[in-house]
């Protein structure tokens, strides 16, 4: 394929609309912290809806606080993704996304998106913010999470 193409759909008040499609074999982080960073995006809510060859499923486990992973080599269909763009506290763009995926006999696999390779496409729409959101660390989780100022 010819890799992640994207379009602008709307711009208007500094808020941005793109729509971003990922082909077969795309890798989905990657591609997206490349569009972040060609468009200089700093906040923005996406969706998607598409298909995957395989994919890593990351379950936050709150006594170690660590990651677990889940890994499904199979083909799966993305049900539901959800993500945002924020600004890190070190000052990066960073990229949170869930992700629900239906297996062949419907059952469905939620958890926090790690690598996903897509098969055939994935079809992103991502609304900019012109308010940009801050994560700051979080002592009882030992997360970044999103802080809104008074």
């Amino acid at each position: 394929g010819e890799g992640m193409q994207h379009k602008l759909l709307n711009d208007s008040g500094g808020q941005r609309t793109f729509a971003v499609i990922l082909e077969t074999g795309d890798e989905v982080q990657h591609c997206l912290k490349a569009f972040i960073a060609t468009e200089n995006v700093r906040t923005a809510q996406f969706t998607a809806i598409g298909a995957f060859s395989r994919v890593e499923l990351l379950y936050f486990e709150w006594e170690t606080k660590t990651y677990r992973k889940n890994a499904i080599e199979d083909q799966v269909e993305v049900a539901s993704l959800v993500g945002d763009v924020a600004t890190s506290p070190s000052g990066e763009p960073a990229v949170h996304i869930h992700v629900v995926v239906g297996k062949r006999d419907g059952a469905a696999l939620a958890g926090h998106l790690g690598q996903a390779h897509v098969r055939p496409t994935l079809e992103i729409v991502l609304t900019e913010s012109p308010a940009h959101l801050q994560k700051r660390y979080d002592r009882e989780s030992g997360l970044a999470l999103i802080r809104i100022d008074a």
